[in-house]
């Protein structure tokens, strides 16, 4: 099988090798040919320190590459998903897969990375979600990881676990490809959350309860938005947000670390260097919210943190002295 990834951050890189790997001919799309000289010269990306790519994978700055490919795996940002749709969709056949490993939602239109690419791209051929909690750095080293393939075409959905899963990759199908492609975009946003608790010094009794009544929140929306439960319970919905909101890979984290310790939110995200989607998603998160009439607390404080100038410790009293609930009697309990 011919794939081709396009987008050469680490994400994009560590899936490239994966394919490699599983004897795939693979190819890695730079936007920037420089780039894509120097790292197939080196043999390294300096996103992804430490770790040298394999001789078999192919580095490219011509979307030329594109012709034949049977599965073509768009890793750009989410704020360049969009062009990159318009992009490769001259080159889509209609049994080409197109996989979507992006994670967030379009701002104003609210659109999830699956329905820009289906827009972008005429719907021409079958589009797959693949999420989960999965760090670039410790899929390129081979630790073992788990994720969802989504689409409601099983057989789509199949095509990309057969073309991923190995014996350190494990690929899960479901098609449900809303609740995991909402829980991939509102995961970030909570991890900014958890970062600003603990640049704050807070404990971890404030993150789980943090992270616990996320949940609670994302499901809400989830659901109203035609996600199912267990989507939320599983490894696209709670298991990326353990991992988003415990580690220092995580750039959400890392900046909401920084705002929570009194840099301002432009400061945190120029000091953590690449693109902190949580930022981007807060924004749609709150306007989707507001749009389908759903309540979610800890989405709305960070969103005014981010775009209002409201004080991260003023989060607390904010979300602690709300009105009384009982957990087990609201529409959604986890």
């Amino acid at each position: 099988m011919k794939a081709v990834v396009l987008g050469s951050g680490a994400w994009g890189t560590a899936l490239a090798m994966v394919l490699t790997g599983n004897g795939h001919e693979t190819w890695l799309w730079s936007h920037n040919g420089e780039k894509a000289a120097q790292v197939e010269k080196t043999r390294l990306n300096p996103q992804l320190p430490g770790v040298t790519l394999p001789e078999a994978l192919h580095l490219t700055g011509d979307l030329g590459v594109l012709e034949g490919a049977d599965m073509v795996v768009c890793a750009a940002p989410s704020f360049a998903v969009r062009e990159t749709g318009e992009k490769v969709a001259p080159y889509l056949r209609r049994d080409s897969i197109l996989v979507s490993v992006s994670k967030g939602i379009e701002r104003d239109t609210n659109l999830r990375m699956s329905q820009i690419l289906q827009e972008t791209t005429g719907n021409i051929c079958k589009v797959v979600a693949l999420s989960g909690p999965s760090h670039a750095e410790e899929v390129s080293r081979q630790m073992p990881t788990g994720c969802v393939a989504a689409c409601p075409d099983r057989a789509a959905a199949r095509f990309v676990q057969d073309a991923f899963m190995n014996d350190y990759f494990r690929i899960y199908t479901s098609y449900d490809i809303v609740g995991v492609e909402l829980s991939a975009a509102l995961k970030n946003v909570i991890a900014l959350s958890c970062g600003i608790s603990d640049g704050l010094g807070l404990g971890d009794n404030t993150k789980a309860l943090l992270m616990t009544r996320a949940m609670a929140e994302i499901t809400r929306l989830g659901e109203d938005m035609g996600g199912t439960r267990r989507t939320f319970g599983g490894l696209a919905g709670m298991g990326d947000l353990i991992v988003t909101c415990t580690s220092m890979h995580s750039r959400n984290r890392r900046a909401g670390i920084l705002i929570g310790q009194g840099k301002s939110v432009q400061e945190a995200m120029e000091e953590v260097g690449a693109v902190v989607e949580g930022y981007y998603a807060a924004e749609s998160v709150h306007q989707l919210a507001e749009r389908e009439g759903v309540e979610m607390p800890i989405c709305r404080c960070i969103y005014e943190v981010l775009y209002c100038g409201m004080q991260a410790r003023d989060v607390i009293p904010c979300l602690m002295n709300r009105a009384k609930k009982d957990e087990l009697l609201e529409k959604t309990w986890m």
